[in-house]
């Protein structure tokens, strides 16, 4: 007989009643939705065994045969659905990590009854396996959420969240008192949102976790901020700028003192390009300090001041002491106030070398957004050396990736070629079936410099100081999108989601 074959596909459970998936699972038979045909799903290695008992259920459903790792896939969502209160009782104490999210869930089902306290073994080797595979998987944030009747555990991977797993609502209770445990909070409090930070030594390696928990109407949710030690702070060049913005801003940290901003929304990597800056430039006969809120990398070869609005040690407080520290490069991690942008400014004027972040949409428009904080022209253009506006944008999965057409009117809208090939997401398995693979850094660099200034002693709003350094050049964010765009490297939507059509 044939059988249709299915490659490298993520179908969804299809969970009837009437079928006992427990036995069909014991011989390899699960059942799915096909272009909404409910079908019966089958592997090679196991195709007799399941044929076998398929044959006693007298169904009228086709049946597939799919490669091993989709039929795990599948096998493994099946598991979730099925509740474990009649497996088997199974104590393990061991403390060795669970790599794989299906073998998980089965340790699950398999502990229930001896998921009873955030100390008892199988929790805490549940907790470990959970950040073992959110750093596995490259994940910067681990989502846990309680729900109305269950919890659901989600990890944000190149920017994105994705679900990872589902788990019952008693047990994502133990796991966020668990993680309140090794973040030293108060494990009886669960109505006011707690801040903490702990360390964990994961397969040999220490990584530092800023842990944020919050009430919410069904119960308590966690995030997880996974950060990086000073090793992993990239290089500029590795985050991806082009080379010309790359060799322009070196120019601008050779200067002894002023202000370089990188602006962005959130999550756009504003801080990992700021302490890739500090690196290139910290040498053993500077001192460089930093104020943040909070400190993201753990860097050596620089004093870091976390902010403490609690006890008054805000970012202007920070930044004034700072400057009674004889420092020769000062960072602060954000510019909210005015109270904060004068002293930054004052401090850039009189000979330090000061970096920050601001949040707006471009570079460009950094200018008025001094100014609405009531600083004065003059003291922006004597002291502001240069502008990054940065974004990062998602790269296409190189496994794949499919060619696609674009509408003549969505080329002419976007102002790209017509006659390129464009790529659009599909998702694989390499991709874990988002379609994209790594992000990369693009960003326009506005150099303050003499034009500049005369411009905004002429009073030239942003869209016509961003008009005339385009005209002289400046090649913005939307730019880089089409580069990258008609070199394969990312999608339409994607290019869309980030700002092509921001100009």
């Amino acid at each position: 007989m044939y059988f249709p074959r299915l490659q490298d596909v993520n179908l969804e459970p299809l969970w009837e009643e009437e079928i006992n998936h427990k036995l069909a699972l014991k011989h390899a038979l699960l059942f799915s939705q096909i272009n909404g045909i409910s079908t019966a799903i089958v592997t090679d290695e196991s195709l007799s065994e399941a044929l076998n008992h398929f044959s006693k259920l007298s169904l009228p459903y086709p049946i597939n045969i799919v490669d091993q790792e989709s039929f795990e896939r599948l096998k493994n969502k099946f598991l979730e659905i099925q509740t474990g209160s009649d497996f088997e009782e199974m104590a393990t104490t061991s403390d060795e990590l669970i790599e794989v999210e299906g073998d998980l869930l089965e340790f699950i089902r398999n502990s229930q009854d001896l998921l009873s306290s955030e100390d008892s073994a199988p929790i805490i080797k549940l907790v470990n396996s959970l950040f073992f595979q959110a750093l596995q998987k490259g994940a910067s944030d681990i989502h846990i959420e309680s729900g109305e009747r269950k919890g659901e555990v989600r990890l944000r991977m190149d920017g994105a969240l994705k679900k990872h797993l589902d788990l019952d609502k008693h047990i994502i209770s133990l796991v966020i008192n668990r993680i309140k445990v090794i973040s030293n909070l108060d494990i009886s409090e669960k109505r006011v949102p707690q801040d903490g930070r702990t360390q964990l030594s994961i397969s040999g390696k220490t990584i530092d976790v800023r842990v944020s928990v919050l009430p919410t109407y069904h119960g308590e949710r966690v995030v997880m901020r996974i950060l990086s030690q000073s090793e992993h702070i990239p290089t500029l060049e590795s985050l991806g700028f082009s080379e010309d913005i790359t060799q322009d801003l070196y120019r601008l940290l050779n200067h002894a003192h002023g202000m370089i901003l990188v602006t962005g929304p959130t999550g756009s990597g504003k801080s990992t390009t700021l302490h890739a800056c500090m690196q290139h430039i910290a040498t053993p006969d500077k001192n460089i300090i930093t104020v943040e809120d909070p400190v993201e990398y753990n860097a050596d070869n620089i004093s870091q001041i976390q902010v403490n609005t609690k006890v008054g040690l805000t970012f202007a407080a920070g930044l004034r002491s700072i400057l009674r520290q004889d420092p020769d490069i000062i960072m602060v991690g954000e510019i909210r106030d005015s109270e904060t942008a004068d002293i930054a400014l004052r401090s850039a004027l009189t000979g330090h070398l000061l970096l920050s972040t601001l949040h707006t949409n471009d570079a460009t428009s950094s200018l008025s957004r001094l100014m609405d904080m009531g600083i004065e022209n003059f003291l922006i253009s004597s002291t502001l050396l240069g502008v990054l506006a940065q974004r990062l944008a998602r790269k296409l999965c190189v496994h794949c990736k499919e060619p696609t057409r674009l509408a003549p009117a969505t080329m002419q809208e976007a102002l790209l070629p017509t006659d390129r090939i464009y790529f659009r997401a599909v998702g694989c398995n390499k991709c874990d079936f988002t379609g994209y693979k790594g992000r990369q850094a693009i960003g326009e660099l506005f150099i303050i410099d003499d034009a500049v200034k005369e411009m905004m002693k002429d009073g030239f709003n942003d869209h016509q100081v961003r008009e005339a350094m385009k005209r002289r050049g400046m090649a913005t964010i939307a730019d880089k999108l089409r580069e990258m765009l008609v070199a394969g490297e990312t999608s339409y939507e994607e290019a869309v989601r980030v700002g092509i059509m921001d100009g």
